[in-house]
């Protein structure tokens, strides 16, 4: 549903985007996580025809982003980080004044911009003048037109901006329940939105890809600690940690003694499963195993080491 292919954009001197890479499939759910000055915004803008690219190509539902913008406007949804609003107009009239800019046919017109207003949480304010609504209910009314024509896609710029607790879990619930039915780019800094949110993500960092793919398989692909226990009479720490730590794969290990068993740590950098070759060496040193466990990395460890990174480290 969108291909994004070495899409590049240059400021004079600066590169703000190089050179990023992705795919969505239809009807998925897509985190587009980085932060703050990572390039998400302006690649959202090129991905929406706000912005041409300096270098690269981006297809929207087949249709190139340079090209054939007009197609890709018709079938694209859009909610940027400032929402698009008018202050002076009533949040009724503002929406149906939107579904008309966007084709939707008169006779459609009220009952699209009801339903958009009531699935958005804002047809409580339906008359009231924009202007005068707190910055959640303006972000919500930005959402309402982004959907208001029914868009196959939705790229939606940092939706719970704003937000108290209740709107944050109402639009979540709103955002997932688009899904299927709709494909989604949600660009965000707040990893708890990704993670009750999306089903994969794109990680950025100083405009360019860090890493992508399905939640599970990024913190797997990542690594993981996986956790040994054995007798406390085995051995002292040091002669533990010695035989997991010549493991191709193996970034560290830690024995500590907890309540009668030695605990230990085996940091991993590698996608293969060390939980067989760790059982291995217990049983060859005649060992009893008392637990052999494992867990992965999690988002926000992820996130921080691939956003800490230098700007000569992050991945081509």
């Amino acid at each position: 549903m969108i291909q994004v292919d070495g899409l590049t954009k240059r400021y004079a001197h600066t590169v703000a985007v190089d050179h990023v890479s992705f795919s969505v499939e239809k009807g998925q759910i897509v985190g587009f996580l980085g932060p703050n000055g990572a390039g998400k915004t302006t690649t959202m803008r090129m991905l929406t025809c706000f912005m041409p690219p300096s270098d690269g190509t981006a297809s929207i539902a087949g249709f190139d982003v340079v090209k054939q913008p007009l197609e890709v406007k018709k079938r694209i949804g859009y909610l940027p980080e400032t929402p698009p609003v008018y202050p002076d107009m009533e949040v009724g009239e503002y929406l149906q004044f939107v579904a008309r800019i966007k084709g939707v046919p008169e006779k459609e017109v009220l009952q699209r911009s009801q339903e958009a207003a009531a699935k958005c949480f804002v047809k409580d304010v339906w008359s009231k003048l924009i202007g005068k609504l707190s910055k959640g209910y303006r972000q919500r009314v930005g959402l309402a037109q982004a959907i208001i024509h029914n868009p196959e896609v939705l790229i939606l710029d940092e939706p719970t901006s704003g937000f108290d607790p209740k709107q944050i879990l109402e639009t979540r619930d709103l955002i997932k329940s688009l899904a299927g039915a709709h494909t989604i780019v949600l660009s965000t800094h707040i990893l708890q939105e990704v993670k009750a949110m999306c089903e994969s993500l794109v990680i950025i960092n100083k405009g360019k890809i860090a890493t992508s793919g399905t939640m599970e398989d990024l913190t797997r692909r990542n690594g993981a600690v996986m956790e040994v226990s054995v007798p406390e009479g085995a051995l002292g720490a040091e002669d533990l940690s010695a035989p997991f730590s010549s493991l191709e794969g193996v970034n560290g290990v830690t024995a500590t003694n907890d309540g009668g068993l030695w605990r230990i740590d085996v940091d991993t950098v590698t996608s293969e499963d060390l939980r067989p070759k760790l059982a291995q060496i217990v049983l060859g040193k005649g060992w009893n195993l008392y637990r052999l466990d494992s867990a992965a990395v999690s988002l926000d460890e992820l996130f921080l080491s691939l956003t800490t990174l230098s700007a000569e480290e992050v991945k081509q």
